[in-house]
């Protein structure tokens, strides 16, 4: 079988990162990087081992060698290069959030389910190994509570991305959906939800702090914040068994489990079976396949994730 090839869509940080992950991964490769940079894509692609770099997106999409498109720009930019890529049939994975406001993401679901297009969020928490061990795991018995933070003390600078409301800047969008993230996959959707926290000069959420209600009492306590250093671990409760992640609880490469019938279990992740290598995995085998949509991130509960922060960003306004 032939490799499968992917374009990488910007130069940053995650792009590089999970280019790596492309290429330890075997059967894969990266054919090809863009950027509005050319410069920038030549380097990442000679780094990567990629044949082609392109100074646009719309040309990246256009190449027949890629499979697939790995959305790796600044959120306000998933749209522009996610509708290139439906329309160039190719599948995408897009970096979290999905989009940077519920219409653009609503519109990248249309686009992609009108194309039949494979189109996944790149939520990387939900292929990690350990969190799809607690996620199976019914021992716990009844999940009653998940408790998550992340944060750290970022310098401030409104043009920098995470202050920048024009490029979709916000504790939320970029840190909160972890933890709120977690409750999801855990708790389903809330009741209800209520929020405290602050907004940076630029306008963005600075920090947000969430009590997220689920029917019979269940409930989720999350926080995020620019502001200052948090534990980022996660404790997952049930009736009959407890889990707490060590950070980062988003990626934990250990997790130990404890109830009062039981002797603790530690459960340690094998470095080479991250939850980058997972997501890559999945859009292969959907491709191959012929799905559309993958059943461990659906379309539809990234639609609702980005409907709850918009909702939590609403509260504090």
């Amino acid at each position: 079988m032939r490799d499968f090839t992917w374009g990488i869509a910007a130069t940053g940080g995650i792009a590089r990162t999970v280019g790596a992950a492309i290429v330890a991964e075997p059967g894969m490769r990266v054919a090809a990087v863009g950027s509005r940079d050319l410069a920038r894509a030549r380097a990442l692609a000679a780094t990567l081992g990629a044949e082609s770099a392109y100074g646009s997106y719309e040309q990246l999409c256009a190449d027949p060698a890629v499979d697939a498109i790995y959305v790796a720009t600044p959120h306000a930019q998933h749209l522009q290069v996610a509708e290139a890529a439906i329309a160039a049939g190719k599948a995408v994975l897009c970096e979290k959030p999905l989009a940077a406001t519920v219409d653009d993401a609503e519109k990248m679901v249309r686009l992609a389910r009108e194309a039949g297009v494979f189109l996944m969020e790149a939520m990387w928490m939900r292929f990690n190994p350990l969190i799809q061990r607690i996620a199976a795991d019914e021992r716990f018995g009844d999940l009653r509570s998940v408790q998550a933070s992340f944060g750290f003390a970022a310098p401030y600078d409104p043009a920098h991305r995470l202050w920048a409301p024009e490029l979709g800047g916000g504790a939320l969008l970029d840190l909160g959906i972890y933890p709120f993230g977690l409750a999801q996959l855990l708790l389903g959707m809330p009741t209800g939800l209520h929020v405290t926290g602050s907004l940076a000069p630029t306008g963005v959420d600075a920090e947000v702090a969430g009590l997220l209600h689920y029917p019979g009492g269940r409930h989720a306590l999350v926080a995020a914040s620019l502001l200052g250093n948090y534990p980022n671990q996660a404790c997952v409760v049930g009736s009959q068994m407890r889990a707490d992640l060590q950070a980062p609880f988003w990626a934990p490469q250990r997790i130990v489990l404890t109830g009062p019938s039981m002797e603790p279990e530690e459960h340690v992740l094998d470095p080479a079976d991250n939850g980058y290598a997972g997501e890559l995995r999945e859009v292969r085998a959907a491709t191959a396949e012929g799905r559309t949509e993958s059943s461990i991130m659906p379309l539809d509960e990234s639609l609702a994730m980005m409907g709850l922060l918009a909702d939590a960003r609403r509260q504090l306004a």
